[in-house]
């Protein structure tokens, strides 16, 4: 009799520690899930008040404003790590500012006259290339030609599509060089503006931070103290982590289109790199010129491209990301996929880029707010 309580008991607690596990489980979807639907609650409301327009064209007559702050947080840590070593702040920021100028000479020294005599080389193969798509596609529509599957109608559209593009390309190229020249004349006027911006947010950064911090209520200070160096820290790493990976692949892209033989590798490898900053789609994203102009030159080159690409992936999967990143968003797949579709949704490419940190963000403070629940809880059964 004792023997057989004894069995039941420890059947009973096998099956509530089951219980308790599932538990977790649903808590853990239910985590994910309130996120994604305040995420889709709140972004449908701002949508609907129109608030997005108004701030997208606040940031554009912002923008120096945004890039100084942007520079200023990226690089108080640094400053701050200088002041520590007893050197004057206003030497510490001079010093900052001395490193990134120099590092932005030497990208632009490198690779401009590269990218420049490239952009040039490839406007002149537009045509060989649409001529070599029309080629390519005469060869697949008259395999199935010849394997008896009517696809004139597709064909037909293929046709006039590429006529289309051509015809438009070739007659809006010229305004499309004047819109670029303008784009790149006032995004070098925003960014020489955004620096000095910079420059002085830098040096007052504490003083800033302590005007925000004296504007709360004493009550709330250290809470938001604390928050907001857990938000900054997962983001600072974040995006530090990911403008050198962007780096990275495109050096290593780089040297791979060029081996496989692409006209113009360095815009391509640029490309790759801008779109790798998208989590999960961006890499395709990316790949997909690269090996539709790779497989124009020739089959050999189209499979190279894919290769090249291949092997940049698993050296930024397996390399870069573990090395560089480590577990620095510490996000479900899940939910970052899920976060990528509804702000791609509302936002287009610019949401997908700002989804990972945005949802990391809320991550964060719903954490916090968690602790700080459990931590009162426990003060109020210790109280009674």
């Amino acid at each position: 009799m004792f023997f057989q309580k004894k069995k039941d008991t420890e059947v009973d607690i096998t099956s509530l520690n089951e219980i308790l596990e599932i538990g977790k489980r649903l808590m853990h979807i239910i985590y994910i899930v309130t996120i994604v639907v305040l995420i889709l609650l709140a972004t449908s409301i701002l949508r609907e008040w129109k608030v997005f327009v108004l701030l997208r064209e606040l940031l554009v007559v912002i923008s120096p404003l945004f890039i100084g702050i942007l520079i200023a947080w990226l690089f108080e840590p640094f400053v701050t790590w200088l002041q520590r070593k007893k050197i004057p702040r206003v030497i510490g920021c001079i010093i900052a500012y001395l490193l990134l100028i120099a590092s932005l000479f030497t990208v632009f020294y490198a690779f401009v006259p590269l990218f420049i005599d490239q952009i040039g080389e490839f406007i002149k193969t537009i045509p060989d290339i649409f001529t070599d798509l029309k080629n390519f596609a005469n060869s697949f529509f008259d395999f199935f030609g010849r394997n008896g599957i009517d696809a004139k109608i597709v064909e037909h559209n293929v046709y006039e599509w590429l006529e289309t593009f051509a015809t438009g390309l070739t007659t809006s190229l010229p305004n499309m060089i004047l819109n670029i020249g303008k784009s790149i004349f006032n995004g070098g006027l925003s960014a020489v503006l955004g620096l000095m911006i910079g420059f002085y947010m830098l040096y007052d950064f504490n003083k800033i931070n302590d005007v925000i911090l004296k504007s709360i209520p004493n009550s709330w200070q250290k809470n938001y103290s604390e928050l907001g160096m857990r938000i900054n820290t997962s983001l600072r790493n974040y995006v530090q982590g990911i403008l050198l990976i962007m780096f990275l692949v495109f050096i290593t892209q780089s040297i791979g289109l060029t081996i496989a033989g692409i006209k113009a590798p360095l815009i391509f490898a640029l490309f790759c790199a801008l779109t790798d900053i998208i989590p999960y789609f961006g890499p395709y994203i990316g790949a997909v010129p690269a090996i539709i102009v790779g497989f124009t030159v020739s089959p050999l080159t189209g499979i190279l491209c894919i290769v090249s690409i291949l092997v940049v992936q698993l050296l930024e999967n397996n390399f870069y990301q573990p090395l560089i990143m480590g577990h620095a968003m510490k996000l479900h797949p899940v939910t970052i996929m899920a976060s990528l579709l509804i702000f791609q949704h509302f936002f287009g490419i610019i949401g997908m880029v700002v989804a990972t940190p945005v949802v990391a963000s809320i991550k964060v403070i719903f954490m916090f707010i968690n602790e700080k629940v459990n931590i009162f809880e426990k003060i109020v059964k210790e109280n009674n």
